[in-house]
């Protein structure tokens, strides 16, 4: 009779073992997914309101993303917010919100000022 509730309390505890190891796993992968979309939105400048959604790629057919980007009231300072989450039911598995600064003035040439004179300074010798 021991042995029989050792057991079952045995398999329980392997079981909530291996639930947890999968959520974490889950966690991460999409921790790090939304980390990378918001470094992308970082690197490509040029945020646009609005809200976009896809699937995470070929490696990761179990998630989807959805992107949020909205003013904030001060120019050129964006709320952005990317969510993850499963593609079987669309159940949120991470969430991460930060804001992104992009100078309103910035129209893709930021090398010249009012005159239309260069801003950078020419290399080589004098």
């Amino acid at each position: 009779m021991i042995m029989g509730i050792a057991l079952v309390g045995l398999t329980h505890g392997i079981t909530t073992a291996l639930d947890s190891s999968k959520e974490s796993e889950q966690q991460t992968v999409a921790a790090l997914f939304a980390s990378g979309k918001i470094e992308t939105l970082r690197a490509e400048g040029g945020l646009e309101n609005g809200e976009t959604d896809g699937d995470c790629g070929a490696g990761l057919t179990a998630y989807r993303w959805k992107q949020t980007i909205s003013d904030t009231g001060i120019d050129g300072l964006h709320d952005v917010d990317v969510v993850v989450q499963t593609a079987r039911n669309s159940q949120e598995i991470y969430e991460l919100k930060t804001l992104l600064f992009e100078s309103p003035d910035s129209s893709g040439d930021n090398s010249s000022d009012k005159d239309g004179k260069s801003k950078r300074k020419k290399g080589g010798a004098s």
